[in-house]
């Protein structure tokens, strides 16, 4: 479908662009114009769209998260990490079928479309299922293994990282692992050489807890971020989840390697893990995307809220109002995100890019007035002020309603259903 939307507010997100009045034109799933009115083509289109002055702008990209835990949203809470992990998520992930998954991922979609999120970054435990629910919707997903010492294989993520590795899919992979204190040194050694065999970047959570990093420390005589960088396993960078409790020498290791760095402020939160220290990477120069976690431990998939945590733990960590601004957070959730995913073709809004984009309503109290928008959408914004959400060309949400192929009520009846089973 041919899609034209006028009368709008766009935000680019290229480096020294500012918002305009203008349109933005999309020919199947690519953006065929940016621009003012003045200059747009003249063109017959299937949809004529005007965006009443409201704002359009690429999705946000939810850098990392585990999307079909919508099963334990509000069951497993109010407990540590490692006690969380361990006495509650893993012994009902162990009753999960591979089909629970699939119609689990479905719901986490719907949510993220409700935020404007238009692609995800998912590690979780049966990538054939999720990349199926994800087609399924029309959704973009790039997915990361999960390797630990109880699931998933080097042959399995061999096979993943061929098969799913076509940048003009809606589903891609990259190599990952869970983190260090799930993997036995053996499989740490065996990822880096498969990094070094595709030369390709890795995924992991690091440093999210100060037991994990007391207990690596106890483990090897060194930080995680210092046994990766030891094995070799990040020389082609690659993304750490969390990268709460690091050191000076770590993050110096993550800037000589181009390693991004994931932060999930609210599940950091909620998990009593800490405060990253996103001002002082940021400062040595390391690239911040955001990502929600997964909805067990966040409870919710709202890029808003961690936007807005973002920025003001960051100022409260430093003690410095003036630390992370607007701007710097607007980019993380967004270009610098996708970026980190290997989206470099939905990062931007420009001719030839992907057609990913959102329409963020103007016309609701917290957005008035209109002083500064990017203001706006980080510290005031909220779920609310998603009109519309457009994933590869696509129209996927639009004032309240899915086009994702499933009626949402089968959706959240299914799930239940799963949660129901797995109780008994």
């Amino acid at each position: 479908m041919n899609i034209r939307i006028y009368n709008a507010r766009i935000i680019t997100m290229e480096e020294n662009r500012d918002i305009f009045l203008g349109e933005i034109h999309v020919k199947n799933n690519r953006i065929s114009y940016v621009g003012d009115n003045k200059n747009a083509p003249k063109e017959i289109w299937n949809r004529d769209i005007d965006a009443q002055g409201n704002v359009i702008m690429p999705g946000f990209k939810n850098a990392h998260t585990h999307s079909a835990m919508t099963f334990l949203r509000s069951y497993a809470d109010d407990l540590p990490l490692l006690e969380w992990l361990n006495e509650q998520v893993f012994p009902m992930e162990a009753k999960l079928t591979p089909d629970d998954i699939y119609h689990l991922s479905k719901l986490a979609i719907m949510e993220y479309l409700t935020s404007g999120i238009t692609a995800n970054f998912d590690m979780y435990l049966t990538p054939d299922t999720i990349a199926k629910a994800s087609r399924d919707c029309g959704y973009r997903t790039v997915m990361v293994g999960g390797l630990n010492n109880f699931s998933q294989s080097f042959e399995d993520m061999e096979r993943w990282y061929n098969e799913y590795n076509n940048p003009e899919d809606l589903v891609t992979f990259q190599l990952g692992f869970h983190a260090e204190y799930t993997n036995s040194k053996e499989n740490l050694e065996k990822l880096a050489a498969l990094a070094h065999k595709y030369k390709a970047p890795i995924c992991a959570h690091s440093s999210e807890s100060k037991s994990e990093v007391e207990g690596c420390i106890e483990r090897y005589g060194v930080t995680p971020t210092v046994l990766f960088d030891k094995l070799g396993m990040f020389d082609y960078g690659g993304s750490y989840y969390h990268c709460i409790h690091m050191t000076d020498e770590d993050i110096e290791i993550m800037a000589k390697k181009g390693i991004y760095a994931v932060t999930n402020p609210a599940s950091n939160l909620k998990l009593a893990s800490g405060i990253a220290r996103i001002d002082d990477m940021l400062k040595a120069g390391i690239h911040i995307a955001i990502g929600t976690d997964g909805p067990s431990s966040n409870n919710c998939l709202d890029m808003f809220r961690e936007m807005f945590l973002t920025t003001g733990l960051a100022k409260v960590k430093g003690n410095n109002a003036s630390a992370v601004s607007a701007d710097q957070v607007l980019k993380m959730a967004t270009v610098e995100g996708a970026h980190a995913m290997g989206l470099k073709d939905a990062d931007i809004l420009a001719e030839g890019k992907f057609a990913d984009l959102i329409m963020i309503d103007l016309q609701w109290p917290n957005m008035q007035p209109i002083n500064n928008i990017i203001k706006n959408i980080v510290y005031s914004g909220s779920k609310q002020n998603v009109k519309m959400t457009m994933v590869n060309g696509k129209i996927l949400y639009e004032d309240g309603n899915f086009f994702i192929g499933t009626p949402a009520n089968e959706i959240y009846q299914k799930a239940n259903e799963i949660i129901e089973r797995m109780k008994k």
